[in-house]
């Protein structure tokens, strides 16, 4: 077995180098993604050094594809034991059977990281490094799994019914780890490190290509085993919650357990060619810890760190530099635009809804407009005859990712619609007005660096709702604000705007962009 070689790089700089199969792996897939080796030792870096000369210490990964953790576990523990354990056979026979374990996701991912783990598809054939294992399947398990269906969803991991209650020839997806009240019974054990990147997203069956989050549910998993250290790589969705994510919101950003938390903006800088919409985060949660937590945000290979409470806001921030201007923002006591912006649907219409052929309203919709009846709408009527300012409920930003100069615009198409005109639910109304030039003045305020940067900071995603807004302050609109203003009205920094202006493109005039 090859001795790991001293990591004296900046971790998160773009390195040349020549990379095994497992780097080539790690861009197959969007959903169950594999880790590149670099990405598996930034966050085995993350872990006490004296781990690796403690023979009794076990590591689980409970979701092994490639082997990757695993085998850069063994790397450093062969290393670690060679003067406790000398002789290198005893040693890694000792390493393999007492210390490392896996349990992987699919039968293929299981032959993949034997043969990756122990060098041979067989823990116990001819040409495995490993001469004690007496099963071919070594510690790196899998069993086939079904769903345990409550009505129309899985109880475990909420997979549905009419999507996932297949042929037993197919992939099922009911993960091991997860589809068990005890996860200790899998190898009847503890665990001092459990390490892994768990599957993101399952198919829910619902509208296009809806999926819900199922990460979560791996992590939630782990703590059940009360390891000493625990780190997963995983979408940084959670930093704002959403679909099935605002328990788990709740649960991370309160636990002060979290020591560390490095996040990637692009999550293409840790998984190349993939789109992960709000960019990829791994963590180090520490049973015995308790305090502030040391947060990194990497955009480009250049990072930035400060020390603080996950919990300081009701969503995470990821920008150490953002947290002065919030603060300072909120110091104001003022209303914020959540309050009047509307929900989905702002007149009652689907996406699918369509001018008809006649009528006394506009219908204002993605491809254009066209007459509708004032009688077939029954929600946002106190809105119909006022002046609008609507924008689109999907960002600028394709997944939610900056451009290739780490900045965004953040919203996408905004219009001003006239009294007697309607929208269907690809827009939200961000406010209405009596008077055309409150809208206008709205128009100009969205427009502003400062309003899409406070907005951007709640966006992880493509999707932009009402609860979006919760940082952007709700102001006079009869006064037309623009960035110097408001600048000045919360006295930033000249720090503080250069780092507004480094992450927001600046927008035209025009109203319909």
């Amino acid at each position: 077995m090859p001795e790991p070689t001293s990591n004296l790089r900046n971790p998160f700089a773009n390195v040349n180098y020549n990379p095994d199969v497992l780097s080539c792996l790690a861009n197959l897939s969007s959903d169950e993604v594999f880790t590149p080796p670099a990405i598996a030792n930034q966050m085995l870096d993350l872990l006490p050094q004296e781990i690796w000369r403690d023979p009794t210490a076990t590591f689980l990964d409970p979701a092994v594809k490639t082997g990757i953790f695993l085998r850069e576990i063994a790397k450093r523990l062969n290393a670690g034991l060679a003067e406790q354990i000398p002789d290198r056979q005893e040693r890694i026979n000792h390493i393999f059977t007492k210390q490392i374990f896996g349990v992987a996701i699919t039968e293929i991912t299981a032959l993949l990281s034997r043969r990756s783990v122990y060098c041979a598809k067989k823990a116990n054939g001819k040409y495995s490094v490993c001469t004690a294992f007496h099963t071919p399947e070594g510690n790196i398990v899998f069993e086939r799994m079904i769903h345990e269906w409550k009505g129309e969803r899985c109880k475990y991991c909420g997979a549905n019914l009419y999507e996932y209650d297949r042929d037993p020839a197919l992939e099922s997806h009911a993960y091991q780890f997860i589809h068990t009240e005890d996860p200790q019974e899998i190898f009847k054990m503890k665990f001092d490190v459990v390490i892994g990147n768990p599957p993101y997203q399952l198919s829910d069956a619902g509208f296009g290509r809806s999926a819900s989050p199922i990460y979560q549910i791996f992590v939630e998993q782990a703590k059940k085993l009360n390891p000493r250290y625990l780190t997963m790589i995983i979408p940084s969705r959670w930093f704002a919650g959403g679909k099935g994510l605002d328990e788990f919101r709740r649960n991370m950003l309160n636990d002060n357990r979290i020591r560390k938390l490095v996040d990637f903006e692009d999550a293409n800088e840790v998984f190349p060619g993939v789109d992960i919409a709000g960019g990829i985060c791994y963590f180090l949660w520490e049973r015995d810890y308790k305090g502030t937590c040391e947060v990194t945000n990497v955009l480009k290979g250049t990072s930035s760190t400060s020390s603080r409470k996950l919990n300081e806001f009701k969503t995470f921030i990821r920008y150490s530099q953002a947290v002065s201007i919030i603060r300072k923002v909120l110091a104001k006591g003022e209303a914020k635009m959540n309050e009047q912006v509307s929900s989905r649907k702002p007149f009652g219409l689907p996406t699918t809804e369509r001018p008809q052929k006649s009528g006394d309203l506009i219908l204002y919709w993605q491809k254009g407009e066209g007459p509708y009846n004032r009688k077939d709408v029954r929600v946002g009527v106190e809105m119909i005859d006022t002046w609008k300012v609507i924008t689109s409920r999907t960002g600028h930003e394709h997944a939610g990712n900056p451009g290739k100069d780490g900045k965004r615009r953040v919203l996408s198409k905004i219009a001003l619609l006239p009294p007697g005109t309607i929208c269907n639910e690809t827009y939200i109304v961000i406010g209405s007005y009596k008077n055309k030039i409150e809208a206008e003045n709205l128009v100009a305020y969205m427009k502003t660096r400062f309003f899409r940067f406070l907005l951007s900071l709640h966006v992880v995603s493509q999707d932009i709702t009402k609860d979006n807004y919760f940082f952007v302050p709700a102001l006079d609109m009869s006064i037309r604000w623009t960035d110097e203003m408001l600048y000045k009205r919360y006295e930033l920094t000249e720090t503080e705007i250069d780092f507004i202006k480094s992450k927001i493109e600046p927008m035209g005039e025009e109203y319909d962009a």
